[in-house]
């Protein structure tokens, strides 16, 4: 971990070195900033384009600041509610010695040999989560890549992956990978984030360029990334 000096102000930084010509600037919903660099960039290179954009990192921390403190960890127990495309489902726990978990009538059927076994409940909803989120996730991606039908864009590579501090990202190659959490967030947002990554395949990076190029295909993005960050949080 790195910091620079921004007046009164220390911003920490991790550094990824990468095999790409820019220098990209992500802040995370934690707050965290990661730089990714290229190989040969020279660290005062990056410190003094850091502080250029000490200005934007700050503000982009306030926003995610609004939404702290996050959701208090699950304890996967009858009653409990958890989210699903923006809706909130209660779950409702059932002993059955064939496991299961099944959407009905707005509650999370559980079906699990030892109801009071919170990390097996945890595993059954997790991957339960996993496999709606794949299907989700290629129906948003199908109705997001006629949207941009235009931009001549061939059809990504869509991974799934559990991560802590991002929503989504894309390869220069095109593969597109996606939080499986984002599962639980309305379409709209999902939209969002895989439009975003899309908009980084022309301007890899956060430049004014990026931001225009976003508002044209998505006008109401800042809406729908306050929505995300506010219904995860």
């Amino acid at each position: 971990m790195s910091s620079v000096t921004y007046g009164s102000r220390t911003i920490s930084y991790s550094l990824n070195r990468a095999d790409r010509k820019t220098l990209a600037i992500t802040v995370k919903p934690d707050m965290s900033v990661v730089v990714s660099a290229p190989h040969a960039a020279e660290q005062e290179a990056i410190e003094c384009i850091l502080r250029k954009r000490s200005a934007w990192i700050v503000r982009q921390q306030r926003f995610f600041a609004q939404f702290l403190p996050r959701t208090p960890a699950r304890q996967f127990v009858s009653g409990e509610t958890h989210l699903y495309l923006g809706r909130q489902y209660r779950l409702r726990l059932r002993q059955a010695e064939n496991e299961d978990v099944k959407l009905i009538a707005g509650y999370l059927y559980i079906y699990v040999g030892d109801t009071s076994d919170g990390d097996k409940v945890r595993e059954l909803l997790c991957h339960w989560y996993a496999t709606h989120a794949e299907v989700r996730f290629n129906e948003r991606l199908t109705a997001c890549m006629q949207q941009i039908a235009g931009w001549n864009i061939p059809m990504p590579q869509l991974d799934l992956r559990s991560m802590a501090r991002s929503w989504g990202s894309c390869s220069p190659t095109g593969r597109l990978t996606l939080n499986i959490d984002l599962v639980r967030a309305p379409r709209a947002c999902i939209d969002y984030v895989i439009l975003h990554e899309f908009c980084h395949l022309v301007h890899p990076n956060h430049s004014r360029e990026f931001y225009k190029l976003l508002a044209t295909v998505l006008p109401d993005w800042r809406s729908r990334k306050m929505r995300l960050e506010k219904i995860l949080s």
